[in-house]
């Protein structure tokens, strides 16, 4: 089976070999190339609004333009990987191999749980960004899909989802799901748009759509259309370290005094 795993980036880096794998150029719109990456402002895309809509720029372009059984998304800096970990992380990146067996009886790959443990998605939101956009985004949900509704609820309310818009899908699953997400969110923006939000706080269509992967992904369980079964967890990766003292002191700040998040970790 063909599989195609966009690599999300915005600059030169080190890139995986795998054949599998296409670098995609995201927010290339009115920007120089990056070496060989494929530019995501290339037949039909949205590249443009990449400082708001952040990796879904590229998730786009896949939808629109790629042709394969598969197709995923990882980024340049954070993916899927053959084992938990390893001294140096190049050396269990995915590769096709590892999945090839599995393709045809697991139809959606997933990045393992991440667990906010003494949050919920929702309060974790609450805390961090401005909830209002995930309020909104459950209004929008009951308009216009409505048996959604129990399974956001419920999402929401979890300590752990499927993060960071990765995953690799049967193709016919990737178009269904975009179709739902861009459906919401090019109606979320034209309700709220981005005014007066700073460029990192602009940029929460992406992070809403990391918490709504997981109701889509909860209804698909639920109406019988994917079972548990045919969903697979694979180890994440990290090709940097994190800053865990920086991570922790803001999500302290903001949970107990308020402090919202103010730029990437």
């Amino acid at each position: 089976m063909n599989v195609k795993v966009i690599i999300a980036a915005h600059k030169s880096y080190r890139m995986p070999q795998d054949d599998m794998y296409i670098p995609v150029h995201v927010g290339a719109a009115g920007k120089e190339s990056i070496g060989n990456y494929q530019r995501d402002d290339e037949g039909e895309n949205i590249s443009d609004l990449n400082p708001y809509f952040c990796e879904l720029t590229g998730l786009y372009w896949a939808w629109k333009n790629l042709d394969a059984d598969y197709i995923g998304l990882a980024h340049y800096r954070r993916h899927f990987s053959s084992k938990p970990r390893s001294k140096d992380p190049w050396n269990v990146v995915l590769k096709k191999a590892d999945i090839e067996n599995e393709l045809g009886k697991i139809r959606v790959f997933v990045p393992t749980k991440r667990r906010y443990w003494i949050e919920s998605l929702y309060s974790h939101y609450a805390h961090t960004h401005h909830i209002h956009q995930l309020d909104e985004t459950r209004k929008i949900i009951s308009e216009r899909c409505p048996e959604y509704l129990d399974s956001f609820d419920k999402a929401v309310k979890r300590t752990w989802g499927y993060m960071f818009n990765m995953m690799i899908m049967e193709r016919n699953l990737f178009s269904d799901y975009c179709t739902w997400l861009f459906d919401i969110l090019f109606e979320l923006r034209s309700r709220l748009g981005e005014d007066g939000l700073t460029p990192f706080h602009s940029r929460y269509y992406g992070r809403i759509s990391e918490i709504i992967f997981n109701v889509w992904l909860d209804e698909q369980e639920k109406k019988g259309k994917i079972k548990k079964s045919e969903i697979k967890e694979l180890p994440l990766i990290h090709m940097e370290k994190i800053n865990w003292w920086k991570k922790g002191t803001a999500f302290l700040k903001a949970k107990f005094v308020g402090k919202k998040y103010s730029g990437s970790f």
